[in-house]
């Protein structure tokens, strides 16, 4: 897996990765018909689900390899994702995989409408420099079964957007894609964890073991996609687990003692394969994957199933319900927003009297302010284009939908 950085001249690098976290969301925010054992919202689930999304942010702007090995947000997000998939299936399946395709195309269309555009403007000419193959990959913006095209170099680095812009932005679309794929294998998956439970749940690992650790190389976008779905395989599968009620019938000691066992692996693997930004567990596909699968094996195994946030958690229950509803959308945008961050510090630069005598603080803290000023960003693209995530799951489009009760002006005659 590769990754990429922001160059921002004389300031700290914010890492966007192209193979890294970045995101996802996992299933957009309404639930599916509930099982038995947990009706309604888990808002436990909820809550981990937004640590992964604001993980990422802080990663994506920090660039901090420990991150991925403190929170695996990635796998976290697709246990998340397969519990509610597994939930959903309830139904016929045909169905659940049309609706979540649904909810997931026209934020992807809001996101493709302004990025192919602005890649056009900066003169990409992906015919001359591809051919006609390039028209069928183009198809890839609208419906993500591959690796939509992007150019390595677009517009001036010395420009308003950094000229490896078009890289960063289409970062998180590997998330994209790898959901998708779940989305379409899960009948079949949870067919096959119904019959076979333990074969089916650490088959990718297996199968990492094999394409992600160098045994065996595909080469291009398709073994980016295989390795990916190998990757988080088991964890999605997990969240087939959780639903299913697997983690009841094993002694919590045992599963926590085996996931330790696993994650020490993962780590062992790592430290015999650290490439260039050490830790990452983004760029060791086998360390990501089995570090990740006893993460959420653990999570999943304490899992409380709370229907409200309890305690002090409960201060937070707007930002969680805000951020489970507009998951897609963050996803989509962070990357391109914490680029936008960039030209709006530096008009502190013309601000009189900064310079010279504040640049050297600005600069140091050039991220602390990224990660200021993005929060910002997010909240107005959420209203901009957030909606969108409601119309595609057939609901009245919201604003800002944080669970807030809604107070309504009574008329009074005089």
């Amino acid at each position: 897996m590769t990754s990429r950085s922001l160059d921002m001249g004389g300031v700290p690098q914010a890492r966007a990765r192209h193979r890294a976290d970045a995101t996802p969301p996992a299933a957009p925010s309404a639930p599916a018909a509930a099982a038995p054992k947990r009706p309604g919202r888990d808002r436990y689930l909820d809550l981990l689900r937004s640590i992964a999304l604001v993980r990422v942010v802080v990663y994506h702007i920090f660039g901090w390899a420990w991150l991925t090995v403190l929170f695996p947000s990635m796998g976290v997000m697709f246990a998340l994702a397969g519990s509610l998939m597994a939930r959903s299936l309830a139904r016929p399946a045909w169905g659940v995989i049309r609706g979540r395709v649904r909810r997931l195309l026209p934020p992807m269309w809001a996101f493709s409408a302004f990025v192919v555009p602005v890649i056009f403007y900066f003169g990409w000419k992906p015919v001359k420099e591809e051919g006609i193959w390039w028209f069928v990959k183009l198809a890839w913006y609208i419906v993500p079964v591959g690796a939509p095209p992007y150019p390595w170099h677009s517009g001036d680095k010395a420009g308003l957007l950094e000229d490896t812009w078009a890289v960063q932005a289409a970062g998180p679309l590997w998330y994209i894609r790898a959901y998708l794929w779940f989305v379409i294998a899960s009948p079949l998956l949870l067919w096959a964890f119904r019959r076979v439970p333990w074969a089916t749940l650490l088959a990718p690992l297996a199968l990492t073991a094999v394409v992600g650790s160098g045994l065996v190389r595909i080469p291009g976008e398709t073994g980016l996609a295989i390795t990916d779905f190998a990757t988080y395989g088991s964890c999605w599968v997990l969240g087939f687990a959780h639903q299913e009620g697997l983690f009841e019938k094993v002694p919590r000691y045992m599963a926590v003692s085996v996931a330790a066992l696993i994650m020490a692996f993962g780590l062992w693997w790592a430290s015999g394969h650290l490439g260039a930004d050490g830790w990452d567990l983004n760029d060791i596909p086998l360390a990501q994957a089995t570090w990740s699968f006893g993460f959420c094996v653990i999570l999943l195994t304490y899992s409380p199933s709370w229907q409200q946030l309890p305690g002090k958690l409960a201060h937070l229950d707007s930002l969680v319900t805000l951020s489970n509803n507009r998951a897609v959308t963050i996803y989509l945008w962070h990357n391109l927003l914490i680029m936008a961050t960039i030209p709006i510090i530096d008009l502190l630069w013309k601000i009189p009297g900064v310079w010279p005598t504040y640049s050297g603080y600005l600069e140091s803290t050039y991220t602390v302010l990224m990660l200021i000023v993005v929060w910002p960003l997010i909240g107005l693209m959420i209203i901009s284009v957030g909606w969108l995530e409601d119309v595609a799951a057939k609901r009245r489009p919201r604003l800002w939908p944080n669970g807030a009760p809604r107070t309504r002006r009574r008329s009074h005659q005089a």
